[in-house]
């Protein structure tokens, strides 16, 4: 039996039953993947149920205002994905409905090789083959494939043989099928091995390289940040200003991130509510010291900062980091 058909007979018994996978509309299927960049299934299926619900088709999306997207779209990071989801959306209602063709389907925002051939082969048939980390794992496992998944070259074998495995006229049951198994059955650390319909022709499995398969250059060493906030309550107020371009949660809305030793020497009361709250990004590790500055009047800042209610804070979509400083001064205060 060949790996196509082992592969497709794998998944109409396994298959994961997700709601995205109910429709053939374009618009859930790319709100789905654009949700799971980065994003487990567990994570990101709450998430894309109240994207549905909030915006039922890619028109009312596109109507949303940016803080309501980042704001919606707060606590699954990566935050530049929801711009370009709004972007994108006034791209589709632009063209007057979603592209069907892969040169169109890449020209929206944020949607790359992956993303394009998931939407077009599960939306509309198209014959393209997807290619992300489960593909790249079960692929480099089973034909005992070296090249570094994350070099050129390797990008260009990986996508070449996917393409040639691909049944032509079952290309969406395939991808999601390729998908699944990578997820399900050929995991990261190969637990399933033993289990596995394709056991006896993996030539990781008989080689004994599991555990070495998919190869990876090294990426960038992570390296840490530190900063500080100072939270200001000022008679029911607080101070926020939203993040600039060309930085980490841009367009999300912060404290003051100012040194404790530029506020007023008198007339306020600063408390140190957390030290070193740690919060991890893909190439970076942020460790934040909170501060919360209480006082009658308020301190200078600059012209980017905008006074609200404290009880309005919850209108305003902010980092995971913020949220858990937040978090740790209302708990302070109950």
């Amino acid at each position: 039996m060949s790996f196509t058909t082992t592969i497709l007979q794998w998944y109409q018994k396994n298959g994961r039953m997700l709601p995205w996978r109910q429709t053939r509309d374009p618009y859930a299927i790319w709100l789905s993947e654009i949700i799971l960049q980065q994003t487990r299934i567990e994570q990101g299926q709450p998430y894309w149920q109240r994207f549905i619900k909030r915006w039922p088709t890619v028109d009312h999306l596109a109507q949303a205002s940016e803080d309501e997207v980042l704001r919606l779209w707060q606590g699954l990071g990566y935050y530049s994905r929801a711009r370009h989801l709004l972007q994108a959306a006034r791209q589709v209602v632009a063209m007057g409905g979603f592209p069907k063709d892969m040169k169109a389907l890449r020209s929206l925002k944020g949607v790359g090789d992956y993303t394009a051939a998931a939407i077009g082969s599960i939306a509309f048939d198209l014959p393209v083959a997807v290619v992300d980390g489960n593909v790249y794992r079960v692929l480099s496992r089973y034909y005992g494939i070296t090249t570094p998944i994350n070099s050129t070259a390797g990008k260009h074998e990986f996508a070449a043989l996917a393409q040639q495995l691909l049944p032509e006229h079952q290309a969406a049951d395939y991808n999601q099928a390729m998908m699944d198994f990578g997820a399900l059955q050929c995991t990261p650390k190969g637990q399933q091995c033993q289990r596995c319909p394709l056991q006896e022709t993996c030539v990781a499995c008989r080689e004994g390289r599991v555990d070495t398969l998919p190869v990876k250059l090294k990426t960038v060493k992570v390296s840490e940040r530190l900063i500080t906030y100072i939270y200001i309550r000022c008679n029911g107020q607080t101070a926020i200003r939203r993040r600039p371009e060309g930085d980490i949660w841009q367009g999300l809305w912060e404290p003051p991130m100012i040194s404790p030793d530029a506020l007023p020497a008198e007339g306020g009361h600063l408390t140190l509510v957390c030290s070193k709250l740690r919060h991890v990004l893909t190439h970076r590790v942020i460790l934040a010291d909170c501060w919360l500055w209480e006082t009658a009047t308020r301190p200078p800042l600059s012209d980017d900062y905008i006074w609200i209610d404290e009880s309005a804070l919850d209108h305003y979509a902010v980092s995971r980091l913020v949220e858990m400083m937040l978090q740790k001064i209302h708990t302070n205060n109950d």
